[in-house]
């Protein structure tokens, strides 16, 4: 079971109904992730070497899925570095808000699945990461 209180990054074991046509993985708001889903995007064809993400949300939470490929979630707190290699369909990544986040080590072809629990706004978006740990600090 889920603590939907956590304000700590947690991988979450998806279910899986294994079946010799494929397999499926299934993920249902406030029953496998703790928010309700409102917005959901994907990241794909990123070139070698790039980078995505680089920002913290004040108060957005996160889920993400390496659908296909494999890719690295590094996070940071403020105070420690967290690193998370992501390369399996049935499991992910819950992100609370106040981490500054990106993506890297994006293997060929990788899909990244990202549900969130509001709409896009930008102004939740800290993208200085200085700001980020001033805001930490009050």
């Amino acid at each position: 079971m889920i603590d939907f209180t956590t304000s700590v990054p947690v991988i979450i074991d998806l279910k899986k109904i294994l079946d010799v046509r494929g397999n499926l993985s299934i993920i249902e708001g406030e029953k496998d992730i703790p928010f309700i889903i409102q917005r959901t995007y994907w990241i794909y064809d990123v070139p070698g070497g790039e980078i995505r993400g680089g920002h913290a949300y004040k108060t957005l939470r996160e889920f993400v899925v390496a659908l296909s490929g494999s890719f690295d979630v590094v996070l940071n707190n403020g105070e420690k570095e967290m690193r998370y290699h992501l390369n399996r369909s049935y499991y992910g990544l819950y992100v609370p808000n106040m981490y500054w986040r990106h993506m890297e080590n994006f293997s060929t072809n990788s899909v990244s699945l990202i549900l969130a629990d509001q709409d896009y706004d930008e102004s939740d978006y800290i993208r200085d990461f200085d700001k980020f740990k001033a805001a930490l600090n009050g």
